[in-house]
C-alpha cells in the first residue's frame, strides 16, 4: 500500500501530518528556499512528539547543490548532531559542478548516517543525466530518491517518473514530489507505479500543512 511523506516547515505541521495519517515527516526550515536544515531544538521537540518516522533535511543553505569544503563539513556535523537526537533518517544531495552526482561526498554522508535510511532530494531534478544519476545514488547507498521526474512538477515529469521506477527495479524507492496534491496523486500513482509520495499538503498559501489535504492525500492511496 502506498505511503505518504509530508514536508513540514514548522512544528505545527508535524503534528498535523501525524494526526491525519501521514506515514513520515520530512522536517526542514526555510520553505522559500526549498528547505534547509531545521533548528536543532525544534527537531528535538518534534522527535519527542512524533511516533511516526521523522526524517531531517541536511542542507546548509538554499541555492544550488554544489558545496564548499566548509559547507560539506557543516553537513557532516549536522548528521552527527541529529543522529544523536534519534531521528529516523536523513534527506540530502550533493552535486558536482558538472551536474553529476558527487559520489565521494554523498557516500561519505550515507556512511556517517550509519543504519539510518537516506533520501537523495530534488537536487536529482538538476542532474545532466538522470539514467546515470539514478545508478550513482543507488551505488552511494541511498534508500530513496525524491524527484518530480526532472521537471518543474510531477505532472510534467510523469513519464520520467514512470521510467525511473522501471529503471530502479526495486533497488531504490522513487518518491514523486513537487506539485503533488490530493487532486493528482491518484493519477500519478496509477501512471508511475510509485509507492511512496511526498507533499507539503499546503493548499492555503501558508507554510503549514492543511489537515484536510493530508487526509485527502492519505485517502487517495489507501482506499
Amino acid at each position: 500500500m502506498p505511503k505518504i511523506e509530508i514536508a513540514c516547515f514548522n512544528l505545527e505541521a508535524t503534528g498535523i501530518a501525524q494526526q491525519h495519517g501521514a506515514d513520515r515527516v520530512e522536517f526542514c526550515a526555510d520553505m522559500s528556499l526549498g528547505g534547509t536544515t531545521p533548528n536543532l531544538r525544534e527537531t528535538e521537540i518534534a522527535r519527542r512528539a512524533l511516533h511516526i518516522n521523522l526524517h531531517v533535511m541536511i542542507r546548509p543553505r538554499g541555492g544550488n547543490f554544489v558545496y564548499t569544503a566548509h559547507e560539506f563539513a557543516q553537513m557532516r556535523k549536522a548528521i552527527t548532531l541529529y543522529n544523536n537526537l534519534g531521528v529516523d533518517g536523513f534527506v540530502f544531495g550533493v552535486l558536482d559542478a558538472m551536474g553529476n552526482i558527487d559520489k565521494q561526498r554523498n557516500s561519505a554522508l550515507v556512511e556517517l548516517a550509519g543504519e539510518k535510511p537516506c533520501t537523495f532530494h530534488r537536487a536529482f531534478d538538476e542532474v545532466t543525466d538522470s539514467v546515470q544519476a539514478l545508478e550513482d545514488i543507488i551505488a552511494c547507498g541511498f534508500n530513496t530518491v525524491l524527484t518530480s521526474g526532472c521537471a518543474s512538477n510531477v505532472d510534467l515529469g510523469q513519464e520520467e517518473l514512470k521510467r525511473l521506477v522501471q529503471q530502479a527495479r526495486g533497488r531504490i524507492v522513487v518518491m514523486p514530489g513537487g506539485g503533488l496534491r490530493s487532486t493528482n496523486i491518484g493519477r500519478v500513482w496509477q501512471e508511475t507505479g510509485a509507492e511512496y509520495f511526498h507533499s507539503s499538503a499546503i493548499t492555503d498559501g501558508s507554510e503549514t500543512a492543511v489537515a484536510t489535504e493530508v487526509q485527502a492525500l492519505v485517502k487517495a492511496v489507501k482506499l
